[in-house]
């Protein structure tokens, strides 16, 4: 069976509630930045009065689903559980309640199919934002309302096991602080007194380099070659592969150095205080400064106390342009040197961490793939065709009454005179 298509603008047109906020009223303040990507998670939410919120606003209510226009690309889309004030870089849609469910409606705009329309009907580089007038043409597959529901039902299941993982990662996230905190106390304090020395005094710095980029016989050979690109975002403890790969031709035409494995990979800028142990040995560009241990650390220990400290290493950057830590003042930072026997029972714990986060991953992978699987067979039928069988009947009399009510106008609780019968209406903004 074939769903009907239907322009976005006749099924959630943009509308915001008949909604006025007292100006002491505490009110959720919604930002772009307090959306997550892909998920539609809010994180970080601010609630403070509604004076304080600025001219260029929406007002929105758990009726609308709120669509970001700008750099479609980041994927933000919310379905909101209560009323509030949002940046109008989110297009307040409204589903009209008889022919769309909002949760299937922000659940196709999240798929890969709206996002691959939405990536190409862009104008503007720096700043891309879709072209309304393509957002608002675009076709939405149609289902009858009780598939759609089914469909939303079966999608929640399975968000709620992404859900489920992403709370175990975060509570993994939090073991290596504890571990460390346990063992060798606060590492900005040294309250243990630990012998200190500076990392010169035990490593050897190595900075990077990069070949010419217009010779192609440069690139594409086995040598493994990190930018801070392949650290960024990756929560491992160890890099074993690198995007970009040089020939021995490119290793010899440049200064960078082969790291061996167990040398600690340390980003020096764009950005600072990235870190990761080589699993195999490799080479990295110039924004790097690779640490290869002499003597007194195990690279597990000093990789945790580098981590711990990001934040301490970025306010080391020096620059105008942009910030970059130095040869010399990485091999000035001084670090707490427990035994060495003490580091290598704390490395044998993370090691198994290491282990358990790495099968993590690859069951967050595969959790992904069967939320973007069913995600694609939700839009294409082919989610709830069984379903869809055993309910012919009741959904061909729904979908002789869904192309009725296109035909005519919304008639339920969405347009905004039923909002003062309800009692939902709020003193102006004085």
């Amino acid at each position: 069976m074939m769903w009907p298509t239907v322009p976005l603008e006749k099924i959630a047109p943009a509308q915001t509630p008949n909604i006025r906020f007292s100006s002491d009223e505490s009110v959720w303040h919604l930002t772009l930045d307090q959306v997550e990507s892909h998920t539609g998670n809010i994180v970080n939410k601010k609630i403070t009065p509604a004076s304080t919120a600025g001219t260029s606003t929406n007002v929105f209510d758990d009726g609308n689903v709120l669509y970001s226009k700008l750099r479609p690309y980041l994927n933000k889309v919310i379905c909101p559980t209560e009323p509030g004030i949002a940046t109008t870089e989110l297009v307040p849609l409204r589903p009209r309640k008889d022919l769309l469910d909002r949760h299937y409606l922000a659940y196709y705009l999240r798929s890969k199919h709206f996002l691959g329309f939405a990536n190409v009907a862009v104008a503007g580089v720096k700043m891309p934002r879709i072209i309304m007038a393509k957002f608002w043409k675009h076709q939405v597959p149609l289902p009858p309302l009780s598939e759609q529901h089914r469909i939303v039902e079966i999608l929640d299941q399975a968000d709620a096991l992404r859900k489920k993982r992403a709370e175990a990662d975060a509570k993994a996230s939090r073991i290596l602080p504890a571990l460390f905190y346990k063992m060798f106390g606060d590492p900005t304090t040294n309250p243990k007194g630990w012998p200190v020395a500076a990392i010169g005094e035990m490593c050897d710095v190595v900075s990077g380099a990069t070949p010419r980029t217009n010779n192609p016989d440069f690139w594409g050979g086995a040598i493994k070659w990190a930018t801070p690109k392949d650290l960024s975002g990756n929560p491992s403890f160890v890099i074993n592969e690198t995007e970009r790969t040089i020939t021995d031709a490119g290793y010899a035409s440049c200064s960078t150095s082969m790291l061996p494995a167990g040398a600690i990979l340390l980003s020096s800028r764009a950005p600072i205080g990235l870190s990761a142990i080589a699993g195999v040995p490799m080479c990295t560009n110039q924004g790097f400064k690779n640490l290869i241990i002499r003597h007194s650390l195990d690279p597990w220990y000093l990789l945790a106390w580098l981590r711990l400290r990001a934040e301490y290493l970025n306010s080391l950057g020096r620059g105008a342009t942009f910030k970059e830590v130095s040869k010399s003042i990485v091999e000035s930072i001084r670090v707490p040197v427990p035994p060495l026997k003490m580091q290598q029972v704390f490395a044998t714990e993370l090691q198994t961490i290491h282990k358990g986060g790495f099968l993590r991953r690859i069951a967050a992978e595969r959790i992904n793939d069967l939320f973007s699987n069913l995600l694609h067979r939700a839009f294409t039928g082919d989610l709830t065709a069984k379903w869809r069988e055993a309910h012919m009947e009741e959904l061909l009399a729904e979908m002789a009454a869904q192309a009725k009510a296109l035909e005519s106008p919304p008639t339920d609780d969405s347009a905004p005179e039923a909002w003062s019968k309800r009692g939902r209406r709020r003193k102006a903004v004085k």
